[in-house]
């Protein structure tokens, strides 16, 4: 019989179970943590190690648990004796999805050094900011990742390059992967504090340096507990229909960069835990994306909305077995309710689901799926109790249920802080509460609803404009393959709203029909002033968020 979500939670949390939550002081902080945390991320390989069957797909190959965990161990021995890497000492990743960037992710941490995945669509001069703002050691990277480095201005004497899926000649800069590897070796042992650095993960802003958000194996292990419970929760909430389907083996799709939270954290890191199958593709397509659904039974689809409208969108949609599906969604953006609809009515088994998390809290936050999301489609779901959220106006006062102001996070899962910014650092997290920078308000019922970033807020004459809003009317147009609202410089009003529509393939559009539909669902002052209709992409930044600076470049 179903539960009430207070129920399920109540249930799954319960004193002694798996997921028993506790107090314990972090980074000088009452926190609420799950009592069973382990020490480290050691303890989820040692745990993977238990596996002998297929981990990673990508493309035509096919790799098992031992074999990526064996390369993992040759690695962790190789970086130690060979490169001279303790504790603390930062080694990056820059390359694109291929199974060695796991194998390699898992030595770093395992050794105690701190993983920096860097964004494999940078161009040199971001990857030489990230590379000297880290003092990363050592570099895993692939052909054009170093070809890119070695254009930037890092100081190439004080870094060492591991070439992966590379046929250059090794040279002084930069050794093969396969001709250093001492393949007797296995994992050293080491000794790791829960709260000790563990990666740092450069966020995607399009404006000004990315800055380093650093996080601890305590928070990154929180996550992926957090991830867990809530999936029961769900289950309790919403059983499965079929009981054949809970015992089917999760498989997951990774269309999203590792180097991004969410492919690295519950997609990747979560396949770890949830004795799942990995699902990777070389680049994204959407009929390629089908096949592999269909050839793997993949039973999670994560990526942001985007992709959940290529596939429905995509001319094989029709002709693919996509029955194996239990849930499609993922995050990096709001999910417009249109394509919550679309996704119910669409997929045989897939419940639509959307999680709102953030690189600074190891993308876990508020999760929602299933009937509560058809129920609820703009709002983006409850958490776990070891998350606490509120609201609070600009003056730091916090607000009560329905009203907006800034949400803020607090619990285990944040991150420490941002590399070399005290001062980012000290403006972003105050008294152990992160300050998300989304404008939202929370119902009496503990579900969360985001409106729009704070920066991204549109303000027309003094009256905010919640560009989420807007753009879920425009998604309801049947012409509208993706847009994005936002606001333009005007002399007289401050601001004013602008839009970028792109149609779908055959589809005609005209900004009169645009208005003219939004006319009596919005008040009028949101109503785009300035709307451009393309039929190519909007551009998008790699996790797939669109650059709004851009689009706003190119309208005024």
């Amino acid at each position: 019989m179903p539960l009430s979500f207070q129920q399920a939670i109540d249930q799954v949390c319960a004193p002694g179970g798996l997921f028993e939550i506790t107090e314990t002081e972090v980074r000088g902080v009452r926190t609420k943590v799950f009592a069973g945390t382990p020490q480290n991320l050691r303890f989820l390989y040692q745990m993977a190690a238990q596996r002998e069957d297929e981990f990673v797909v990508y493309e035509e190959e096919r790799w098992t648990m031992p074999e990526i965990l064996k390369l993992s161990g040759q690695l962790g021995s190789t970086l130690i004796k060979k490169f001279s890497i303790t504790k603390g000492d930062r080694v990056a990743i820059a390359m694109r999805n291929y199974p060695e960037w796991i194998a390699a992710f898992a030595a770093i941490t395992s050794i105690g050094a701190v993983a920096v995945p860097l964004n494999a669509w940078w161009e040199p001069e971001e990857l030489g900011f990230a590379l000297n703002d880290s003092g990363a050691k050592v570099v895993f990277a692939d052909t054009e990742r170093i070809e890119k480095i070695l254009n930037s201005n890092v100081n190439i004497a004080s870094l060492q390059i591991i070439r992966v899926r590379s046929e250059s000649q090794d040279n002084d800069i930069a050794v093969s992967l396969e001709t250093m590897l001492d393949l007797d070796s296995t994992m050293p042992e080491v000794e790791i504090d829960p709260d000790e650095n563990a990666t740092i993960l450069y966020t995607s802003g399009t404006t000004g340096s990315p800055k380093g958000a650093v996080s601890s194996h305590r928070a990154i292990l929180s996550a992926l507990l957090g991830f867990s419970a809530r999936a029961q929760v769900a289950e309790l909430v919403e059983p499965q229909k079929d009981p054949s389907e809970i015992t089917q083996r999760n498989s997951f799709m990774l269309c999203v960069p590792l180097f991004h939270v969410t492919g690295l954290i519950p997609v990747m890191l979560g396949s770890f835990v949830g004795q799942s199958k990995l699902v990777m593709m070389h680049k994204w397509d959407p009929n390629r994306a089908l096949e592999l659904i269909e050839q793997e039974h993949v039973t999670h689809f994560i990526g942001v909305p985007t992709m959940s409208w290529d596939l429905l969108e995509a001319e094989t949609f029709d002709l693919r077995d996509t029955s194996t599906l239990r849930s499609v969604g993922g995050g990096g953006a709001p999910m417009p309710p249109e394509l919550v609809k679309r996704i119910d009515e669409n997929f045989k088994r897939g419940k639509p689901g959307l999680g709102y998390g953030m690189t600074e809290t190891n993308a876990y936050g508020p999760q929602n799926t299933g009937k509560e999301f058809l129920d609820h489609p703009t709002s983006t779901g409850r958490p776990v109790p070891i998350m606490q959220l509120r609201v609070t106006d600009s003056s730091g006062k916090v607000l009560t249920a329905g009203e907006k102001g800034e949400l803020w996070f607090n619990g285990p899962t944040i991150i420490t802080e941002y590399w070399n910014r005290p001062e980012a650092t000290k403006e972003a997290i105050v008294d152990g509460w992160l300050r998300s920078g989304d404008i939202g308000h929370m119902d009496e019922h503990g579900r969360v609803f985001v409106s729009d970033r704070v920066k991204d807020m549109v303000l027309r004459g003094g009256e905010n404009i919640y560009c989420a809003e807007v753009e879920a009317s425009i998604y309801e147009l049947p012409e509208v393959y993706e847009c994005s609202v936002y606001g333009v410089p005007d002399k007289r009003l401050g601001e004013k709203v602008a839009c970028h529509i792109m149609i779908r393939p055959g589809s005609d559009l005209t900004d009169e029909q645009v208005r003219a539909s939004l006319t009596g669902k919005i008040a009028n002052f949101k109503i785009p002033e300035v709307i451009t209709i393309v039929s190519d992409p909007l551009p998008r930044n790699a996790s797939g968020k669109i650059l709004k600076r851009q689009l706003r470049e190119t309208a005024t």
